[in-house]
């Protein structure tokens, strides 16, 4: 479910008119509900039990206001560098609850894990646990330490969002995390507490998921066969969300509550702690870009709207194809027709497009459009492409907003270079 809906024949998020808000901001800006990311959250931490540790994925969206909301609601952070455990601690996200994941972890970024004394390491290839080891030792430390498996079971709705397969590049065989588990088990500087494992993003077939947890839980039992202590099994994220809005409220909810059944069916006698990293699942739905109608640019056999935000705001659909809803901000009225459009943006390269065929109320230059579904990997991937701005992100809460990043002037992006002197 989301908290974006029509009240007097205008598009709202919560009690929050989003043309009003688009007069006063400008567009394009990012919108986000601090009611449908409270929903979600504690629908899945309802739904996995007390004892589940959760992690959000700041992948996902690493805006500071909504980690710390998250932060409030008792979630934990799932990082891949230095920059993302800085916000979460910045945040306001103990570092006993930050996970810190990512195959490229550099020696530095190492360190200042170590430093912060994290929750738990998530190590990805054989360099990088002894790189680890000989760190936390010379700080005399030991660090919590688990092993990412590759189960060789891959998942997710685009080849680019698979993770799990031997094809792609996360993590550790199967033989090699029991020989390394072994190996790590008497390395100072290392405590080893477990295995973790992450096959993929968007899923909404929990069969994948389930083989691959089946084989984490027969590793499980093999290394405790072997002598080895494991207490930790820190399971990933990957649950998918609807892009197609109408199905938000129908299907969220039960997702959640059959993958939480799945997960107790095939873990249930582990006596483990189980440890999650939702990240869209949580913030996808609860974002909106607000983007704006330049002009009409029709052809023979179809017509272009070219609306002001662009695939350096949103790279999803030139990236992965990805499938957006697009609403129109003022609610059309039964005399309103549609017709089929492509809806562009004024980017130069001809993969700037966010929808083509697709069939939307007739519109004109200076209405608002809504590109839903924009909450996850949206803000986060945006760039200065064509030198322009990083759009502003907004928080909303009942009939309340508040810009929590604004709009980056042209001084600052301009100021992101240096001249040479000789120049």
């Amino acid at each position: 479910m989301h908290h974006f809906a029509y009240r007097n024949g205008t598009l709202h998020a919560e009690a929050v008119d989003l043309a009003r808000l688009a007069d006063e901001v400008g567009t394009p800006f990012y919108c986000y509900s601090t009611a449908t990311i409270e929903r979600h959250y504690r629908l899945f931490a309802e739904a996995l039990g007390a004892e589940a540790h959760i992690f959000f994925a700041m992948k996902a969206n690493s805006n500071l206001a909504v980690l710390r909301l998250l932060a409030k609601l008792g979630a934990g952070a799932d990082t891949v560098s230095e920059g993302e455990i800085r916000r979460a601690l910045a945040a306001g996200i103990a570092p006993g609850k930050i996970v810190f994941s990512g195959i490229g972890k550099s020696d530095r970024e190492l360190a200042f894990a170590v430093d912060q004394g994290i929750y738990q390491i998530n190590i990805e290839t054989e360099g990088e646990l002894y790189a680890l080891a000989r760190i936390a030792a010379a700080n005399g430390q030991r660090q919590a330490v688990a092993i990412r498996v590759n189960p060789d079971v891959g998942a997710g709705a685009h080849a680019k969002i698979t993770t799990g397969s031997t094809e792609n590049k996360f993590g550790v065989s199967m033989s090699d995390a029991e020989r390394l588990y072994g190996a790590a088990s008497s390395m100072p500087g290392l405590h080893m507490c477990g295995l973790a494992v992450h096959i993929g993003s968007q899923i909404r077939d929990l069969g994948d998921l389930e083989a691959a947890f089946a084989r984490m839980a027969d590793l499980v039992v093999r290394l405790r066969r072997a002598g080895h202590r494991v207490a930790r099994l820190d399971l990933g994220g990957g649950l998918g969300i609807p892009y197609e809005m109408s199905e938000a409220v129908a299907h969220g909810p039960d997702l959640i509550q059959a993958y939480a059944a799945m997960v107790r069916r095939v873990l249930g006698n582990l006596d483990v702690e189980v440890g999650f990293e939702p990240g869209r699942l949580i913030v996808g739905n609860a974002g909106v870009l607000i983007t704006c109608v330049v002009r009409h640019n029709p052809r023979p056999h179809k017509t272009f709207v070219i609306v002001d935000a662009a695939m350096n705001d949103l790279i999803r659909p030139a990236m992965y194809d990805a499938y957006h809803d697009i609403w129109p901000v003022t609610e059309p009225g039964p005399d309103v027709s549609s017709r089929p459009y492509d809806v562009v943006g004024p980017i130069c390269e001809s993969s700037d497009q966010f929808a083509a065929a697709r069939r939307l109320p007739v519109s004109g230059p200076g209405d608002y459009l809504a590109i839903m579904t924009a909450g996850a990997y949206g803000a986060t991937m945006s760039s200065t492409y064509n030198s322009r701005q990083l759009v502003p992100e907004i928080l909303v809460s009942g009939g309340r907003f508040a810009v929590v990043r604004p709009r980056q002037t042209f001084e600052a992006l301009l100021d992101l270079d240096q001249i040479p002197d000789w120049l």
